[in-house]
């Protein structure tokens, strides 16, 4: 607000009514052998498969996937299937202060912590409220593809709950 001689008149400033997100604001990394060395990861998500790193020398398995083992810090790994159903290990639910751009994810929303046995991962949860989910809830992977500022396909995993025949969580 800026006073004028015209007896207090303020300025107008408009704000645009959409944000293009730069590339810099976007948390889905670029997932071609070209920009990535865990491409295979993303790879193999894109086919239905949750994937991981192990060690071909100490056989230690490792989430994130890496190309060397923190370990033992050797470079032989390999990819090995991850289970599609775990459990949940912690949960919270996001209520606001999300960053610029980020429109798609309305709150509230869930994030967890999931038990696949030989790993945990964080990981947003879907089709669920904070009041509907228990520790211990079985869920199962959901892989979303994802829309932005890139002309690249791109996917990333979720989970959801495991709905038992008669449509309530197990």
């Amino acid at each position: 607000m800026t006073d004028s001689d015209d007896g207090g008149a303020r300025d107008r400033v408009s704000i645009p009514e959409e944000i293009e997100l730069p590339r810099l604001l976007d948390f889905y990394e670029l997932q071609t052998a070209d920009q990535t060395k865990i491409h295979e990861f993303y790879d193999n998500l894109r086919d239905g498969q949750l994937t991981t790193t192990q060690c071909r020398d100490c056989e230690a398995i490792h989430y994130p996937p890496r190309i060397v083992c923190p370990e033992c810090t050797g470079d032989d790994l390999e990819y090995v299937d991850l289970p599609h159903e775990g459990e949940l290990f912690a949960f919270s639910e996001v209520r606001g202060g999300l960053p610029l751009g980020l429109s798609e994810h309305d709150v509230p929303f869930v994030v967890g912590v999931v038990d696949l046995g030989p790993v945990k991962l964080s990981a947003r949860i879907d089709d669920a409220s904070y009041a509907d989910l228990e520790i211990g809830d079985a869920v199962e992977l959901k892989i979303v593809e994802i829309d932005g500022p890139t002309d690249q396909e791109r996917v990333f995993y979720r989970f959801k709950p495991k709905h038992a025949t008669n449509g309530e969580h197990e």
